[in-house]
């Protein structure tokens, strides 16, 4: 795991990372993503998701 907030901060991963690592399946983020109905929301970069560790970290907590 990374130990400096700020790396954490600029660390951003694809929606298939981010629901591995969150034990979900990607559609679920990808709703999250189009109604803005969960509790972390994704980067938008050009037309691909992105999303931050440091929120799936405290998601996790």
């Amino acid at each position: 795991m990374l130990k400096n907030t700020s790396q954490k901060n600029l660390l951003l991963v694809s929606t298939n990372e981010a629901a591995r690592l969150l034990c979900l399946r990607p559609q679920t983020l990808r709703k999250w993503a189009m109604d803005g109905s969960g509790p972390i929301q994704p980067i938008k970069i050009g037309n691909r998701l992105r999303w931050r560790f440091i929120d799936i970290e405290e998601l996790c907590k």
